[in-house]
């Protein structure tokens, strides 16, 4: 390790040679209080930014050994920290000045959601910061100057007061921490109490555009039905009441712009925690739940469908469905049984972006279409034997059919965005009408153990190229990996996450003879003990991912090509 001086000498020996000459400063120096890496140097002043990081022991950072010795109160100070610094770092960026990047100074840029990031890491030994700075150039000149005034003026003010506990704001901290472990409490509450979900009254629920994640100003405040109100009396903030959803089925039915689909999108962020202010902040959803919707043109790899879809015409065998082209129908039953394999117990689903004919098939149809001249079997005659024989509850928002009404267990009208318990008089309605009629009958056996087999061009890949686009896809050696229908990833350094991810399972896990959950369950307990900084060996870390679900992993996997 070297020091600061010698970093400063550094930099004047090569003040105004070509750019490539910065490469030269990749190595770790010591700043007295804390070290500054110098990861990866960037080709040119117009390349993707340099990657630094800066390294503070613990014993100088100083954070109290109870806000990270849990791991959800670890990922909790580790985006409070982040936070921190992005927003002193956000001031010293472009202060010094050149062509191109020159002067960027960046780290993650955390949305509403409280995420494990690769932006900083926090342990008994240190606390880590990892973040961007663009090196500054007179054309593709070194300015060492400018680059001087980065780390030895702007980077130390910015670390200074932000990584370190005693020149931070210890309230707002502890209340960032107080308010995971609220959260936390209630999750781990939830399956003790019958339920699979929660809404806090006082809670905001609409969003402030379709392009932003903050509350909606003067939206009207949630407000649980007193039918459905249970009180939770939390660790640090007390007792909070609202409305809990219980296992088995529910369906939210209203008329259009009333709140359905408001209510489910809240519900299906639930899975992860939110900061201070979101206005979601105590919306606590199953962390399993996933987002089901069909998805035309999706590739389907050896999945059982045949619980739904069953003697096609062309005799084509359900129970190792493959297609490179799936219609509605496959698609959403495919995804369900997906789901069933990543170990989800709460289904959530939006008839909006359903395939009509997976969904329901109401009497008339029956009485035309006879039962075996029809492949597919309807959500709704699965339903309740979902719950009842292998525990997977289903949150469910329609608003032109009431076929559901014979099956839910719990039925909310939402009404200017209030709910309101009707099950009772729903269900005396649904007697008058003979729309629905349906045997309850077990759910079907279905093949549990899928055996994945490694993509041979991924291994013979010596350096693999990995991109996100957005949350909507990722290429991996040129192939792509569509993920824009998995309305749960919040985050682009998710996605990114999902392609480091990949390339482990394909490349290291993946041998023939593993089934996918039990790659999978290799993968997380890796995940779970070293972060994602496991995904690198002893190469670079990459700055920008963020953790990703156990059931967005599945669904990569699912969706990536050539996979059996």
């Amino acid at each position: 390790m070297k020091t600061a001086d010698e970093l400063k000498t550094k930099l004047h020996i090569i003040d105004h040679r070509g750019y490539p000459a910065y490469k030269e400063l990749r190595d770790k120096y010591d700043f007295g209080e804390y070290i500054l890496s110098i990861d990866h140097v960037q080709g040119d002043p117009f390349a993707a930014p340099s990657r630094l990081s800066v390294h503070i022991p613990m014993k100088k950072a100083m954070f109290p050994a109870e806000y990270y010795a849990e791991y959800v109160k670890r990922v909790t100070l580790q985006d409070h920290l982040t936070r921190l610094f992005a927003s002193r770092i956000a001031d010293g960026s472009f202060r010094a000045k050149g062509s191109g990047k020159s002067g960027l100074l960046s780290v993650s840029r955390c949305g509403q959601e409280v995420l494990e990031r690769t932006a900083c890491r926090v342990s008994n030994e240190s606390v880590i910061m990892r973040f961007e700075a663009g090196f500054p150039a007179n054309g593709r000149s070194i300015n060492a100057k400018e680059l001087e005034k980065m780390l030895f003026d702007i980077l130390p003010e910015c670390v200074k007061n932000s990584l370190y506990y005693n020149r931070i704001n210890k309230e707002k901290l502890k209340e960032a921490i107080e308010l995971c472990e609220d959260q936390q409490y209630i999750r781990e509450e939830l399956p003790k109490m019958g339920l699979c979900a929660f809404i806090a009254n006082g809670s905001v629920l609409p969003r402030q555009s379709g392009v932003s994640e903050k509350p909606m100003k003067d939206a009207i405040a949630f407000c649980s039905p007193e039918s459905l109100q249970i009180t939770f009396a939390l660790p640090n903030y007390g007792k909070i009441t609202g409305m809990g959803i219980k296992k088995g089925v529910t369906l939210f039915v209203g008329g259009g712009y009333h709140g359905k689909s408001t209510i489910l999108q809240a519900l299906q962020n639930g899975v992860y925690n939110h900061i201070k202010g979101d206005g979601r902040e105590f919306v606590i959803t199953d962390q399993s739940a996933v987002k089901l919707r069909a998805e035309d043109g999706r590739s389907i790899s050896n999945v059982d469908i045949s619980p739904f879809i069953s003697h096609l015409p062309n005799k084509k065998d359900t129970t190792h469905f493959s297609t490179e082209d799936a219609s509605g129908s496959t698609s959403q039953a495919a995804g369900l049984m997906e789901a069933i394999e990543s170990g989800s117990s709460l289904l959530l689903i939006d008839e909006d972006t359903s395939a009509t004919n997976f969904m329901i098939r109401d009497k008339l149809m029956q009485s035309v279409i006879h039962g075996e001249e029809e492949p597919i079997t309807p959500f709704i005659e699965r339903v309740n034997s979902l719950y009842e024989d292998i525990g997977i509850s289903t949150i469910l928002v329609a608003g032109s059919s009431g076929s559901y009404f014979y099956v839910a267990d719990t039925i909310v009208q939402m009404k200017e965005y209030i709910p309101y318990d009707i099950t009772q008089k729903a269900k005396t309605a649904a007697e008058q009408f003979a729309v629905f009629e349906t045997e309850r009958v077990k759910f079907p056996a279905y093949r549990k153990e899928r055996i994945m087999k490694p993509d041979s061009v991924l291994k013979r890949e010596e350096r693999m190229k990995i991109k996100a686009f957005g949350t909507d896809e990722i290429t991996i050696a040129k192939k792509t990996v569509e993920l824009r229908y998995l309305e749960q990833l919040k985050d682009i350094e998710q996605t990114a996450a999902l392609g480091y991810i990949l390339k482990q399972m394909q490349v290291c896990l993946l041998d023939g003879k593993r089934t996918l959950v039990q790659v999978v369950d290799i993968l997380e307990k890796q995940l779970q003990k070293d972060g994602l900084e496991c995904l690198f060996g002893r190469g670079e870390v990459s700055a920008s991912l963020a953790m990703p679900r156990r059931q967005e992993i599945f669904a990569c996997m699912n969706r990536y090509r050539n996979n059996y």
